[in-house]
C-alpha cells in the first residue's frame, strides 16, 4: 500500500459540501483508505483572478492505485462534482481540485503527473494543514522537513483557520 497526501480545494458555492462529497467518494473506493483529514483553511485565490476565497485542507490515503489510477479517479471524481475541465491548465474558478502532492517518498514526471507536487513546498495552503496531519514529513526531493520550508516561505499569503466547518469522519 502507498500513503499518498492529497490536496483539496473549493472556492465555488458550497465549499465544505463539495470537499465533504469528495472524500465519500474517496472512501467508497475499494483501493483507497483515507486515513487522516486535516482541518479546513480559508485562503485568497493564488496566482489567479477571483474574488471568491479557497477552503483547503490535506488528506492521507493508503491506495493500491497506480499514482497514474490515482490521478485519473481524482479527475472523475472533479467531473463528478462539476469541475469544469474545458479549461486545464487554466487557473479558474472551480467546485473541487484535487492533487496528488506525495506519492509515498517517489520523485517522478510522467504524462503530466509530477510527484512531488511542483507547488507543494511554495503554498501556505498546502504546508499548514500537512503539518497539522503529518509533522514530520520531510519533502522527498528537497530532503527538507515542510516545518522547515513554512518557516522559511517567503510569501504574503492569507490562510485562516476554519474551526467552525468540521468534516464528517
Amino acid at each position: 500500500m502507498a500513503k499518498v497526501y492529497l490536496g483539496f480545494g473549493s472556492n465555488l458555492g458550497g465549499r465544505a459540501n463539495y470537499i465533504q462529497k469528495a472524500l465519500e467518494l474517496l472512501r467508497e473506493h475499494p483501493a483507497i483508505a483515507v486515513r487522516k483529514v486535516s482541518s479546513l483553511y480559508e485562503s485568497e485565490p493564488v496566482e489567479m483572478e477571483s474574488q471568491n476565497r479557497f477552503l483547503n485542507g490535506v488528506a492521507e490515503v493508503e491506495t493500491r492505485l497506480t499514482p497514474q489510477k490515482m490521478m485519473s479517479y481524482l479527475e472523475e471524481i472533479e467531473l463528478k462534482l462539476g469541475r469544469d475541465r474545458a479549461g486545464k491548465g487554466q487557473r479558474l474558478d472551480r467546485t473541487i481540485d484535487l492533487d496528488i502532492l506525495f506519492y509515498n517518498d517517489w520523485v517522478f514526471s510522467i504524462s503530466g503527473l509530477a510527484v512531488p507536487h511542483p507547488w507543494a513546498h511554495k503554498r501556505k495552503f498546502v504546508l499548514v494543514p500537512l503539518l497539522e496531519i503529518a509533522p514530520q514529513f520531510e519533502h522527498p526531493y528537497l530532503r527538507v522537513p515542510l516545518a522547515q520550508i513554512l518557516e522559511n516561505l517567503n510569501t504574503d499569503e492569507k490562510l485562516e483557520a476554519c474551526p467552525h466547518l468540521t468534516l464528517s469522519p
